[in-house]
Order: C-alpha cells, then structure tokens, then sequence
C-alpha cells in the first residue's frame, strides 16, 4: 500500500489495532486515536501528561518560557491572564473588525485583481498564510507587516519567522536530539540559521516593546498592549506574544487550505452556504455582522467537518511523569512519549461511522442546528485544561473569509487530480501549494 503522508499510514495503522492505540516501539512511542485514552490524558490525567522537558527543549529557544512551552505553576499563570484577556467581549470585537476590514481592503480587492485576468494561477495558500499574518500581528501587538501585497516580498520579520519555526520543527524529526543540540553547540549548518532567524524575531519584538513603553499602552487595544498593563517583564512579553503569533498565525491558514480545497471537490456544499447567506444576509449584502455569522449553521459545520479531515495540528504528544496505565490497557512506562493523533481520530469508523471518509457538512446539524462533539473525540482544539483560548476567534476569523470568498468568487483546484501532501512541520502545510484559478461571480462584476 503506498500512503500520500506519514499521517495516513499511521490512520492505517490504528484503524488496525483493536484499542486504536499502537506502539512505535523504534520511537519509544505510543500512539493513540482513542477518545478515552485522550480524555484520559487531557483532563483525568492531566497532571501526569505534561508537554515535557524534550518538547520544551525542541521549541525553547523560539517560544522561551511562553505559555504553550511551559507546564505547572507557569502555565496555570499565564493561562488565567490569557483567558481572562481573550474572554473578553472587547478583544472579541477588536478581533473581529481587524479580520472585516483585512477581508474587505486587502484580501477581496488581492482576489479580484486575479480574477480579471483569464489564465492566471494563484497560489491560496501563499495568499492566506499571509493574510493571517498581517491578520494575528495587528490583533498580538499592532503591527501591521502588510504581507497580503503580492507584488512585494515577504516582511523581513514574516520571513525570520517562517524560518524560525519551521527549523524548529525539523529539530523533532532527527533521529536523536543529541543531533540537534550538537549542531547548536558549534553552531553550524540549521542550528546557526535557527540562532539567526530568532535573533531577528527577537529584535523586532523588543523594540515593539520598547517603542510601546515610550509612546504608552494603556490606551491601545491589541494583546501586548493588555498584557503590558499587568506585566513589566520585557522577555516574558516577547515570549508570550511569540507564543500567540505562532499559534494564530499557521493553524488559521492550514484549515482555510484545506476547507477551500475540500470545496474545490464539493460544489453542493459551496451552494449550501451561498443559501443560507442569502437567507441571512440578501445577495447584495457585503459583509455578515457578528450577529449574523453565528446564525449560519451550516457554514460552521462545514468548517468544523473540515477540520475532522484536515486538522491544523494533525498530532500532539505529552511526556508520562510516572508510569501508568490508559482505559484501553496500555501499560505506559515513565518518560514515554504518548501522542494522540486529531488526523487519524477524524478517519476512525468506530467514532464517525461507515462514511467517515466522506466530506459531509451535515453530520454536524441536527434540526438545521450546528451541534458541537465531545471534544475528547474531536481534539481539533485541544481539550480539558490546556483546551485553546483562541479557539472562538479563530472559528469566526475562518468563517469570515470562508463566507467572504465563497459569496463572491469560484475558486477551482488549477491540479484536481491531486492529492493533499503535507510538508513536515508544526502546523499542516501543503506541499507545493494550492493552486487555485478565480473568477468572479456574475453578480460581483
């Protein structure tokens, strides 16, 4: 059997096993697609799965001590200021007009430049990987990179962090950390353009930091400025803002990719959530309100079932403190590494039934209401105490340009036959792109 990605052979592999849990013994490995296990883990356990020393070592000297890095008394702090920051209904709003108006002034005119031009091929992943970065650098620290122009390069800081985090990636793929940290010691080959890279980022963001100390912050409302009003450690700020960056920035794009492409395939869904816009809105309506998007059920199914096929995070692992046993009889010893897997727990009959292959909005809705899973099933956004933070923004910013786009072009797979194959690295990444043609509906013209 030949597999696109390491994730599928790995989707083969549990769907084989009677638990849905393997050991990759070569790895010291246990990996797992069983709800029970993972709600075992995320919530029940917790104490006992932390992210663990290897991952923070994998990731510290990007993330530092920021709050997807860190575990006990750190985490819990940094947690309880973050939730009660991204809790609030004026981050919300903030974040939703910056994504409206990032929408109607860059991305629909960028999409309507392309459109008038017959033959022309566009690479939407490129276009949503930088429009989420102009998208979460104005939301973290109000900073507006302007990636989302085409015709000039990527930022210097959007480049440093491209590099940044796909270095630090490829640190987990060696076949030994000893590899790694050998290269950093005598800083050559990745390592030194790791050290490089984060030295940029680092630069930046300090001087963000600095600059909004001088001019003032208590007035302005992006994440920085809010965590600045109760912390004056310079590092900590840089390390938590890099955190949200990293986490807002590849995820968003990663699940647009995937949601446009699965509708390149899937005409009758397109039409589905032109209805229900049309019901909602009326044709000539622009942009959905606030109000309006939470009203559009279908179009949340749809990027929920989305995200069952192609999570952003297609696995995640933890670090057992003590030697235990999971629900399903796994025997695991201390240190192991236990990895749950989003990817393969989305293709799993036994949770999603006989068509759980298919792309089908409407298992989601009942009654013509969105209703949400158990989360330990569909860990999409994580579950139990680390569940992420950001996960409402996220759906409507996805939302938003998913209703945008759809309401008023054709967007068509320039390659059908092909499969998704993904890049290795923190978030899902198409390899080679998606290259997509456009062309403006009749009534937008």
């Amino acid at each position: 059997m030949e597999f696109d990605n390491l994730s599928d052979w790995y989707t083969h592999l549990l769907r084989k096993s009677p638990s849905r849990t393997i050991h990759v013994h070569v790895l010291g490995n246990i990996i797992t697609a069983n709800p029970e296990n993972v709600e075992y883990m995320l919530k029940t356990r917790f104490d006992n799965y932390p992210k663990g020393k290897p991952f923070s070592a994998i990731l510290g000297d990007l993330l530092g001590r920021g709050i997807f890095n860190v575990d006990g008394d750190s985490w819990k702090f940094q947690r309880k200021m973050a939730s009660l920051e991204l809790g609030s209904v004026s981050i919300r709003t903030f974040a939703f007009e910056i994504v409206t108006s990032e929408i109607k002034n860059r991305l629909i005119p960028l999409m309507s430049s392309i459109a008038g031009r017959s033959e022309a091929i566009l690479d939407l992943q490129d276009v949503l990987r930088r429009f989420s970065f102009d998208n979460i650098c104005r939301f973290s620290f109000g900073l507006d990179p302007g990636c989302l122009q085409l015709s000039l390069p990527m930022s210097e800081f959007a480049e440093a962090f491209d590099l940044a985090s796909k270095l630090s990636a490829e640190r987990a793929m060696t076949a030994s950390p000893l590899i790694w940290k050998m290269k950093r010691l005598l800083n050559i080959g990745s390592e030194r353009k790791l050290k490089e890279a984060i030295k940029m980022v680092d630069e930046l963001a300090h001087e963000l930091i600095k600059q909004r100390r001088t001019a003032g912050f208590s007035t302005q409302r992006d994440l920085l400025s809010r965590f600045m009003c109760s912390v004056s450690d310079d590092q900590y700020l840089r390390d938590i803002v890099i955190s949200f960056l990293l986490a807002g920035r590849d995820t968003v794009a990663s699940a647009l990719t995937s949601f446009f492409w699965l509708l390149s395939q899937h005409p009758e869904v397109v039409s589905a959530i032109r209805e229900e816009s049309d019901r909602i809105m009326g044709q000539t309506e622009e942009q959905a309100s606030f109000e309006q998007m939470r009203e559009m059920h279908y179009l949340q199914a749809s990027v929920y079932e989305s995200m069952r096929l192609f999570p952003p995070i297609q696995f995640d692992s933890k670090f057992s403190l003590q030697e235990d046993v999971l629900p399903d009889g796994t025997f695991v010893r201390k240190g192991t590494r236990v990895t749950f897997h989003p990817y393969a727990m989305g293709r799993m009959e036994k949770a999603w039934g006989p068509d759980c292959l298919e792309f089908k909005p409407e298992r989601w809705l009942k009654n013509g209401e969105f209703m949400a899973e158990n989360p330990f099933k569909y860990p999409v956004f994580q579950a139990g105490p680390r569940v992420c933070l950001g996960k409402e923004m996220a759906v409507v910013q996805m939302k938003s340009v998913a209703l945008a786009l759809v309401r008023r072009f054709d967007i068509q797979d320039a390659v059908p036959s092909r499969a998704q194959r993904f890049a290795p690295g923190l978030t899902a990444t198409v390899r080679g792109g998606f290259q997509v043609r456009v062309h403006e509906r009749r009534q937008h013209q």
